[in-house]
């Protein structure tokens, strides 16, 4: 045998090695995170889904079609294991969402969600699904289109805070919103568990920094934390961090005291 033959099956070997520890950590953290309990959720009207491929010639199109067979009945199952990460019931004071139009469309980026009024639209990219797909095979496509319309529904049923401004004008609210669509797809196994955890940064910084701290809350201090974080909204007028957890969590608590110990914990300070 040649040395480059050796070389080519050392990379394939390296390859397939990385690719195996990748289903390896999805699989055991499938099997960490507890599937909630949707059955409450089955009459609650989540809104009429409409879906549309825009890129039916593309790759990424066949690939998504040939995992999920039935779009509209797929997005519904994930809007309601969003909906009971965010909620006690359907009795609870939920955001109303009327429509939810989804298009699979041939453009860069990943997924956004947009819209409003009730009336929301999230796209995903077909080149991200090919780019998923490519090297990884359908449980990675299937693995991170679940994590993203995880994140992007949870957008559409999340509540807001109230007297600080917009998403776009004030940094907490942004933080708020971003950190809980991403809580909500670390708490249903949407990530690759620790490994897709961010080391340092801070919970202003949104997206997984916040997401992985608000289920460490959850798991160490309140199992219904993520529930109680996102109705802090409704009480918490004008609404803060700090505020926010002081009213999940009892007033001896204070976020960036949190934060620290947080940061310990998963060993990113000593």
């Amino acid at each position: 045998m040649n040395r480059r033959v050796r070389l080519i099956l050392l990379v394939g070997m390296v390859f397939l090695s990385a690719l195996t520890l990748e289903q390896a950590v999805a699989s055991s953290e499938a099997k960490r995170v507890k599937p909630l309990n949707t059955k409450k959720w089955m009459k609650y009207d989540v809104g009429r889904i409409r879906f549309h491929d825009k890129a039916p010639q593309s790759e990424g199109s066949k690939i998504y079609h040939r995992l999920i067979a039935d779009p509209e009945a797929y997005i519904s199952e994930q809007a309601r294991t969003v909906l009971a990460t965010l909620y006690f019931s359907p009795k609870d004071s939920i955001m109303p969402v009327r429509s939810i139009y989804y298009t699979l469309e041939d453009k860069e980026g990943i997924s956004a969600k947009g819209g409003g009024n009730g009336r929301v639209h999230i796209f995903y990219s077909t080149r991200h699904v090919e780019n998923s797909h490519r090297g990884r095979g359908d449980d990675k496509v299937m693995f991170e289109t679940r994590g993203v319309l995880l994140h992007e529904l949870t957008h559409a049923y999340q509540l807001e805070p109230q007297g600080i401004g917009s998403y776009g004008t004030n940094r907490v609210f942004w933080a708020f919103i971003e950190g809980m669509a991403d809580a909500v797809r670390v708490a249903n196994g949407g990530f690759y568990g620790e490994k897709d955890r961010p080391k340092g940064g801070h919970y202003m910084n949104g997206y997984r920094h916040a997401g992985y701290f608000f289920v460490w809350l959850r798991d160490n201090y309140d199992p219904d934390f993520l529930r109680k974080f996102n109705q802090s909204t409704l009480h918490v007028v004008p609404w803060s961090f700090d505020g926010a957890i002081k009213h999940v969590l009892g007033e001896k608590y204070d976020i960036e005291t949190l934060w620290n110990e947080y940061q310990k914990a998963v060993g990113d300070k000593k």
